[in-house]
């Protein structure tokens, strides 16, 4: 019977949509990529200049000079659920290039009770069966030098697939836009996240429905709305990079996430909420990083109705060698917010290492 509930509390909690605009919609396109970010709180719009740039802010893709290839894996909910991403990207010319990646979100092997008790009120195991509940992201990118000296444009084309088994999977479609610019050591960036809204049509299995519908009286007794539409999210990035003795570095970005709702970040209002975001990452000969950020800062009620500011801080090393770089990020230490903390691995290969 536990089981039985799980199953309809994740199959009703994902389906649950509605034709007017979200909070909350597609979030799992919101975790990030790339633990050399991830370490950095994600504060990288401004500097973001290789293959994760189709992810992050797709005008810096124009800084590549061959072609790159990215991986990346990733568990939460004690390894419940698993993340994986994988990007490749190419310049076209000197002022162009374009890029693609693909971001998988599941959990696996969920127990399906539907037809645990058949009709005579027997138990019988061997109708317990396994389903997914997986999301995935595919992204088109490109980018593109304006006339303007230091100034970038990228746009990217997304389509979302989600799929709860056979019990209901959706397409979704939408766009984002992000521009970087450069002067004078300093980097500016902007990220709109599905400038256009992304919407989200659901196909809703009647059959499968009906299996659960009498699990909870009073629950999942109508079809869910089929539509989902997700509201645009900003990101704006300012950064700079400090050289000291040629061989030591110092980048340092502040970034501010601007969602246009009202919710618990440190600046709330009923136009937008802002959380802002810090990443720095000291560097030796351009092959040893040490990152470190700060970021999803959140006021908290507490039991006694007063407020606390929460955080969550990140911490991640890397290193390079030649076309190759190997990242790794630790996220939530000291458990500061209430999520868990997570070990998180990315490569990235530089297609120059063959020439």
């Amino acid at each position: 019977m536990k089981t039985y509930l799980v199953s309809l509390f994740i199959l009703s909690a994902t389906i649950v949509c509605a034709q007017t605009t979200r909070k909350y919609s597609n979030e799992f396109m919101n975790i990030g990529v790339d633990a050399a970010a991830l370490g950095m709180s994600n504060a990288v719009i401004a500097t973001t200049n290789d293959v994760n740039s189709g992810y992050w802010n797709p005008a810096g893709l124009v800084h590549l000079e061959d072609n790159q290839i990215a991986l990346m894996h990733s568990s939460y909910f004690a390894n419940i659920a698993n993340y994986n991403y994988i990007a490749y990207a190419k310049p076209l010319d000197d002022r162009s290039a374009i890029g693609f990646s693909i971001i998988r979100f599941g959990v696996d092997d969920i127990l399906d009770t539907t037809q645990l008790i058949d009709e005579q009120g027997n138990v019988n195991y061997d109708n317990i069966n396994l389903f997914s509940a997986a999301d995935y992201g595919f992204t088109f990118s490109y980018a593109r030098k304006l006339p303007i000296e230091g100034l970038n444009y990228g746009i990217n084309a997304k389509v979302i697939r989600r799929i709860i088994g056979d019990f209901a999977s959706s397409w979704g479609f939408g766009f984002d836009l992000g521009v970087q610019f450069e002067r004078n050591d300093w980097k500016f960036g902007v990220m709109v996240r599905d400038i256009t809204t992304t919407f989200n049509a659901w196909a809703i299995n009647e059959d499968r429905l009906t299996d659960i519908k009498d699990a909870i009286p009073g629950e999942n007794q109508e079809a869910p709305e089929g539509t989902e539409i997700t509201l645009p999210k900003m990101q704006i990035g300012m950064s700079k990079q400090f050289v000291f003795n040629y061989d030591y570095t110092l980048r340092t970005e502040l970034d501010l996430n601007i969602r246009f709702e009202q919710n618990n970040d440190i600046i709330s209002t009923s136009f937008a909420s802002i959380n802002p975001a810090l990443g720095f990452e000291f560097g030796y000969t351009d092959m040893v990083f040490l990152r470190a950020g700060l970021g999803n800062f959140q006021t908290e009620l507490q039991i006694d109705n007063t407020e606390q500011l929460s955080f969550q801080p990140n911490f991640g090393v890397g290193f390079k060698y030649r076309g190759i770089q190997i990242d790794y990020a630790f996220t939530d230490i000291g458990d500061q917010s209430a999520a868990l903390y997570s070990n998180v691995f990315s490569v990235k290969l530089d297609f120059s290492i063959f020439r």
